[in-house]
This record gives C-alpha cells, sequence and structure tokens, in this order.
C-alpha cells in the first residue's frame, strides 16, 4: 500500500481511537486482579467475586474491540507491522483469553472461583497485558523513529 497522506491520516483516527480503548480493558484487568486479591483476604465476602467478575465482562469486552482496532491499524500503518507491533498483538490476544478462562472460572460457587486458580489466571493476565502495552510503545516509538 503507498504511503499517502490519506494512508497516514486513517493510520492516525485508529491509532487515537485505540489509544483510548486500550488502556479500559488493562484497567479491568488489573482491578480483576485486585479484587481476587481482596476477596482472598475479606473471609469470603462475595461482593469481591462479583466485582471481579464485572471488571472481567467489561475488560473482555472492550478488548475486543481494542483488538479489532489493533488489527486495522497493523492493517493501515505499515511502520507498525514489525515484530514489535505483531508482538503486542500476540500478548495482548493471550491476556484476553487467559482473561476469557478467568471468566469462566470465576462463574463457580464461592472461594473456588477465586482462590487459587482465578487470583493465577488474574496475575499471569496483568503480566501479559503490561508486557504488550510496553511492546506497543516500542513499535510506536520506532515508527516515529524515536529512541525510547
Amino acid at each position: 500500500m503507498a504511503d499517502t497522506a490519506a494512508t497516514r491520516s486513517r493510520a492516525g483516527h485508529t491509532h487515537r481511537i485505540y489509544a483510548i480503548l486500550l488502556p479500559i480493558p488493562i484497567v479491568c484487568f488489573v482491578g480483576a486482579l485486585l479484587t481476587d486479591w481482596a476477596y482472598q483476604y475479606s473471609d469470603g465476602n462475595l461482593l469481591w467475586v462479583n466485582f471481579s467478575s464485572w471488571l472481567l465482562a467489561t475488560g473482555l469486552l472492550l478488548g475486543a474491540i481494542a483488538g479489532i482496532v489493533l488489527l486495522v491499524s497493523l492493517g493501515v500503518d505499515a511502520g507498525l507491522r514489525s515484530a514489535a507491533g505483531w508482538g503486542h498483538l500476540g500478548l495482548l490476544f493471550a491476556a484476553w483469553v487467559v482473561e476469557l478462562i478467568n471468566a469462566f472460572v470465576h462463574t463457580r460457587d464461592g472461594w473456588t472461583a477465586v482462590v487459587p486458580t482465578g487470583l493465577t489466571l488474574s496475575l499471569i493476565a496483568v503480566v501479559l497485558a503490561l508486557a504488550s502495552g510496553w511492546l506497543w510503545q516500542s513499535a510506536r516509538y520506532r515508527r516515529d523513529g524515536v529512541r525510547p
């Protein structure tokens, strides 16, 4: 695809939308980790499990939308199609899949919904999501010619 002003403009719009969407699932996944941790130390207060479930559902929905926007961005902007850009997509998808499994684990009753499986899956997904964000910034810095 030729690098025209129209192509760069479309890529700029998808980058802005993606920049707005990306933090939401990451914050939801971190929030699910924190509410899982709070449940572990709350003597079984089910309110924390409900918080985790809602945070997971929101993170999964908006993460799927962000993933679609990311695919469009990678398709439009050749500068982002690097190992870091594709690595970002892979890690983000892996975090999303781990949290999807975590959402199913959270459908179990009480203590077994969180400890230890739900808490472990939340931790793994947060680490993957944060690594994914680091790779995305690396891809953007390379594309823009700025060293991190």
